[in-house]
Parts: C-alpha cells; sequence; structure tokens
C-alpha cells in the first residue's frame, strides 16, 4: 500500500523562482528528501510545475514528455539576448505600431504544426555535457542544432496593447510538445514580422493532465502540508489494464502478465490493482502478448 508521502503536486510556481528552488521548499514543507519536478520552467514564468513526491519520483520519465500548454504575452518592437523581459535589449526599440493582429495572426500559421526550432543559448539543454545558460553568462555563443518541435495549436487571445514606447504587446495561447521553447517561439514570430520580438509573460496552465486549476501555491502547501496528494495512476496520461488480485501479486514481483488485446510493440500503459492504485508502467510486448513491467511501484 502506498504511504501518504507518495503522490503528485501541482504547483503555481511564483515569478522570480527556479524549479529547483521549489522542489527545495516542497522538501521542506513535506520533510522528504524524495522530490523531484517533471520539466523545467524559467525563473520569470508562472504556472503548473508538477512535483513528484516519494515513490512518484520514480514517474518522472514518463511525465515529462507530456504536452505543454501556456499563455504567453509577446512585445514586439526589439529582441532580448535572453528571449524575455529579464534580458539585455539587443537592438534600439522599434516602432510597432503598425504590427496587427491580422499581421500576427498571418505569422502564425507558418509555425503551426512540426516545426524546426533552435534552442536558445539561455536555456538548460546541455552541450558537452554543459548547461547552455552557463555559456551565455560567460559570454560564449555556440552553434546550436535545431530540433522539431510540434505545435498543435497556436491562437491569439484578446486584444493588443499598444504602449508609449512604441512597441506593442500581443498574448497568445499554445498548446505544444515537451521541449517546445515559448521564448523562440516569440522570437521566430517577430523575425517572420520584420520586428525584434521577446516575451514579458509567461504561465503554464497545462502539463500533461496537470492542469492549473488543480494548482495550489507554495504558501498554500505551507499551511496544510498534509493535503492529499493527487495519486500516481491519476497524474499519468496512459492507457489502464486492470488487474486481478493474482496478476498484482506477480507484477508487485516484477513478472509479466498474459493480456491478448489490440496493442502494438512499445506501447505502455499503467497497470492499477482493483482499487485503482497504480502498482506498475508496462511496456506490451505483442509476440508473446505480454505486458512487461517497466517499473514496479
Amino acid at each position: 500500500m502506498a504511504s501518504s508521502i507518495d503522490g503528485i503536486l501541482i504547483i503555481d510556481k511564483p515569478a522570480g523562482m527556479t524549479s529547483h528552488d521549489v522542489v527545495a521548499r516542497v522538501r521542506k514543507i513535506m520533510r522528504t528528501r524524495r522530490v523531484g519536478h517533471t520539466g523545467t520552467l524559467d525563473p520569470f514564468a508562472t504556472g503548473v510545475l508538477v512535483v513528484c513526491v516519494g515513490r512518484a519520483t520514480r514517474l518522472s520519465q514518463f511525465l515529462i514528455g507530456d504536452d505543454k500548454e501556456y499563455l504567453a504575452t509577446m512585445r514586439m518592437g526589439f529582441a532580448t539576448d535572453t528571449g524575455d523581459l529579464t534580458g539585455r535589449p539587443l537592438e534600439s526599440v522599434a516602432d510597432a505600431h503598425h504590427i496587427t493582429t491580422g499581421m500576427v495572426g498571418e505569422a502564425m500559421k507558418d509555425f503551426r504544426g512540426r516545426i524546426q526550432q533552435t534552442p536558445p543559448m539561455y536555456s538548460a539543454k546541455k552541450v558537452g555535457g554543459v548547461k547552455l545558460y552557463e555559456m551565455a553568462r560567460r559570454g560564449e555563443e555556440i552553434e546550436r542544432a535545431p530540433v522539431e518541435v510540434e505545435i498543435k495549436e497556436l491562437e491569439l487571445c484578446g486584444t493588443t496593447e499598444i504602449r508609449e514606447d512604441l512597441t506593442c504587446d500581443f498574448t497568445f495561447r499554445v498548446v505544444c510538445s515537451s521541449g517546445t521553447y515559448i521564448r523562440t517561439l516569440a522570437e521566430d514570430i517577430g523575425r517572420r514580422l520584420g520586428i525584434g520580438a521577446h516575451l514579458v509573460a509567461l504561465r503554464r496552465t497545462r502539463a500533461g493532465g496537470c492542469g492549473i486549476e488543480r494548482a495550489q501555491t507554495l504558501d498554500q502547501l505551507a499551511e496544510s502540508p498534509t493535503v492529499p496528494l493527487i495519486p500516481m495512476a491519476d497524474a499519468l496520461s496512459l492507457p489502464t489494464v486492470p488487474l486481478n488480485e493474482d496478476e498484482r501479486k506477480a507484477v508487485r514481483c516484477g513478472r509479466s502478465i498474459l493480456r491478448p488485446g489490440d496493442w502494438r510493440e512499445g506501447d505502455r500503459a499503467k497497470l492499477c490493482d482493483p482499487s485503482g492504485e497504480l502498482v506498475a508502467i508496462a511496456a506490451f510486448d505483442p509476440e508473446n502478448c505480454l505486458w512487461r513491467p517497466i517499473v514496479v511501484l
């Protein structure tokens, strides 16, 4: 039986904190070292940070690749070295008053679907074992190979804010694959329109099945550290294979279970006991019609 300290927290990360800062705070509040997150969120950004506690830390590998949803505001007029409002302007402010929502919406059409994106220098991506932002802080810049990401939804929200300094802000919603850089997306949209751009606000509203409506702040967690954690099975966007009692005992010992079905090689699923508790994550072996445990909880 899982202990009360095994499960998932959805934290509404405040601006100014790193993802590591949040993990450290949760460790202190929950009084356990077994805490980890499932995907870095920029310090200036806010919103959903999925935090695994106890045995749930073993599930991080299955949660990191989930789709993400963001609400972002990009400022047209100049670019910065970080791609966001914390960075140094790379150019003088250009008059962006001529940029209309129609122009931005038209430019966005080219960024839906599978696109190539160059990781920014100010990112946690490692090259040769060194994080890019560490190089950037030393004033270094290296060639970065583009990577394929997928923009599943991209739409403008609300109205344009025209500012006295000649810049203008556009707010948009994006649903994208894991590993997508929203700062780079904003820069590329601006580049398509012939003007510098950077992010001034970024809020993650969903990571996989974990939405902002279920999130709590660190202060709320500190006030009630015994709050029930989200069950491990509920946080995973995988199909469920129910187990009977004999199968549960077999899987707990690391044994595979026979279960014919319309599955393909490498398909993954949650193996859950009769009460719905997660017992293991398994991969399907079609040749033998077996679910083989990958991680046994």
